[in-house]
């Protein structure tokens, strides 16, 4: 194996970790995984495929189970799967912490996180992690589950994109400023296959948690992970949470060389706001400045840190927000939430009318929160793709704790600048505690190997087991069911929400909400191929972007969905597609999109032969309505190939283990 680095922080981190492939942009490499992380919207299948894996007890040094995203207990479903949750945590030997405990990311970070080693999480901001030196990354539940088992993490070697910070952040800007500066010029494909990884003397002036803001919408970006240094910042940070035994240093090694380069002078960035409905539809805050606001929201796990949420409380002491706003606050974790009460913080926010909500994801999943049909809300969040928020009709702004804290006092969005500037207020940093709380009363950790072996696992009626899929067949033909266009997000092939989320480990029920932002007539439409063959969806660029929710492959798969052709994928659902035995396939010519049309009827031939492991990856796709050829192929390695002949990964292990038995 190629263990040869350029010397950066990214190389060195895959350097030690590889198990097999070579470091070359483009080639499949597998990692060690040291930690994992799930959730409770994502977690309840991987424990549902670790029981199908057959797996004991996990591998890897420490996983966690966090419940942080569907804490809304309007009936009995949500409550089942954190009863299930804990129970297959405490089987598996699976720290679990409890609802209301925290946001997993920034959680993580304080009570886990270590420099230097490797993290993957069935959430796609699991690359928050990178901003402690770790190698963080986000991906499918199913590789979580695998990785679990013991078994590595199979990735595309990603291209190392070093980002050069000088300067300081000016007076009202932040690090979520930086972030969206990055995706401003880069848009939400601007990261796909590669690392980003910050340096430069800038770095001095930016927190752990202030790179934790920048690491996490990595995801937005479309990026494999972002990676910091792990220097002074990142042992302040760990001292803080009485854990500085925990640090290392890693940095980059002199004429360390970067596949790609961009440079940012901090002091040139202004207060930024990415418009409705991308975040990659990024504007200064003076450009749509007078905007009416009617909800403001800080928190999410895009800005979890202490300082935002001082930040806010300082700008708000003494003041009121304006009639007609609703002021959110979603504490990002019960140590975080108790320091800025023990400051007096939580008092100067209730006192100019926030409302205070309990730890957690919450309106960042559109678990409550929810925003009027067309109104505009402000938040601090990664994520503002359409209907996201639990309103179909939403008018959602991503933007720094900042703008957002003095629009809300303003009634319409305002540059906090200028708040400043016309109400005579000088810039204050906040005052941070030397020590941070620390309470651990809502992590639970694993049972000893002799308990755990008598864990039952406890199953309410709303859980089902994985679905079965059989093998690819030889041929694929169907209908194209859909006609998507570009930048398709996972929120529009399986809804978030408070309506279809409680659903997430019943699959035939969650089934019922796939692609109905995009055709209400889908699952209806969809279910009744699946007795002809199935049937296919075709797809502009960046298909899949967002969530790694791993129901956005399963549920269409359900439903009949045998092949998916698109200009481009986003990089965990193309690879969960391959996991439930989808076929995702590239057009040659990206002008054949637009010769296809709803209802065309296509066929695949051949697809045995055409996906061995020697087979060149490209294959003919005939379109039997307009009688025409295209030109496709696929970017799956021998790997991905055998799983996606057995109609995903768990039965291709199953053939496997069968096969050695023998």
């Amino acid at each position: 194996m190629d263990t040869t680095g350029k010397g950066t922080v990214a190389h060195q981190l895959i350097a030690a970790h590889l198990v097999a492939g070579r470091m070359e942009p483009g080639e499949e490499i597998a990692l060690r995984v040291d930690q994992t992380l799930t959730q409770d919207a994502t977690g309840t299948l991987v424990m549902q495929e670790l029981e199908a894996l057959g797996l004991d007890r996990v591998r890897t040094e420490v996983s966690v189970q966090y419940v942080d995203h569907n804490l809304l207990q309007a009936d009995e479903r949500n409550a089942e799967d954190h009863d299930f949750l804990r129970s297959a945590a405490r089987r598996f030997g699976v720290w679990y912490s409890k609802p209301g405990n925290g946001v997993s990311h920034p959680t993580h970070m304080q009570r886990f996180g270590v420099p230097g080693k490797t993290l993957i999480g069935s959430d796609s901001h699991t690359c928050a992690g990178g901003s402690l030196g770790m190698l963080a990354i986000g991906t499918g539940g199913l590789e979580v589950a695998l990785a679990m088992a013991g078994r590595p993490l199979y990735v595309t070697m990603p291209r190392i994109w070093g980002v050069r910070l000088t300067g300081e952040l000016p007076p009202w800007v932040s690090a979520k400023d930086v972030i969206l500066e990055m995706l401003r010029r880069h848009g939400v494909r601007g990261g796909v296959n590669r690392v980003l990884e910050y340096h430069g003397p800038g770095l001095a002036s930016l927190t752990a948690m202030d790179r934790h803001v920048i690491a996490n919408m990595g995801a937005e970006l479309g990026a494999t992970a972002s990676v910091f240094p792990s220097d002074a910042a990142v042992r302040e940070f760990l001292r803080a949470e009485g854990r500085e035994e925990d640090f290392t240093e890693i940095t980059a090694e002199p004429g360390a060389r970067y596949d790609l380069e961009e440079e940012i002078d901090l002091g040139a960035v202004v207060p930024l706001i990415a418009k409705p409905t991308s975040p990659g539809n990024v504007v200064p805050v003076r450009e749509v400045a007078g905007e009416v606001v009617n909800q403001a929201v800080i928190g999410s796990s895009a800005n979890p840190g202490l300082r935002d949420f001082a930040m806010a409380a300082a700008m708000v002491r003494g003041r009121q927000t304006a009639p007609g706003v609703s002021f959110d606050v979603n504490p990002t974790s019960r140590e975080i939430l108790q320091d800025l009460t023990r400051s007096g913080a939580t008092f100067d926010l209730i006192a100019a009318g926030a409302r205070i909500h309990q730890s957690g994801c919450l309106g960042c999943i559109g678990m409550g929160q929810a925003p009027a049909a067309g109104r505009n809300s402000l938040r601090t969040f990664p994520r503002n793709f359409p209907g996201r928020s639990g309103t179909e009709d939403d008018a959602v702004w991503l933007c720094s704790p900042e703008t957002a804290a003095a629009s809300a006092l303003t009634g319409v969005i305002t540059d906090p600048r200028d708040w400043a500037e016309d109400r005579g207020v000088e810039y204050r940093a906040p005052e941070l505690p030397e020590h941070f709380s620390v309470n651990t009363a809502m992590l639970e950790p694993p049972l000893p190997p002799n308990e755990a072996a008598r864990v039952e696992l406890e199953r309410g009626p709303n859980i089902s087991a994985l679905p079965d899929f059989e093998p690819l067949p030889d041929t694929i033909e169907g209908p194209v069911l859909l006609k998507a266009g570009d930048n398709v997000s996972t929120d529009e092939i399986s809804p978030a929400g408070a309506r279809a989320l409680p659903y997430r480990s019943n699959i035939p029920m969650l089934a019922r909400f796939t692609l109905t932002r995009l055709d209400p007539q889908y699952p209806k439409h969809a279910a009744e191929t699946r007795e002809e063959g199935g049937h296919l969806i075709v797809a502009g660029d960046n298909y899949g972007q967002g969530s790694s929710r791993e129901h956005a492959a399963i549920t269409p798969r359900y439903l009949g969905l045998r092949a998916v052709v698109a200009k481009s994928f986003a990089r965990i659902h193309w690879q969960n597609l391959a996991n439930f035995g989808v076929l995702a396939l590239e057009f040659d010519d990206p002008a054949d999109y637009g010769r296809i049309q709803p209802g065309d009827r296509l066929r695949l031939t051949g697809l045995h032969a055409a996906l061995t492991a020697d087979a060149e990856p490209r294959l003919r796709v005939r379109n039997i309505t307009r009688d025409e050829e295209y030109g496709v192929h696929h970017h799956l390695s021998p790997r991905r190939r055998e799983a996606v002949l057995a109609g995903g990964v768990i039965p291709a292990l199953a053939r496997e283990e069968a096969a050695d038995d023998a």
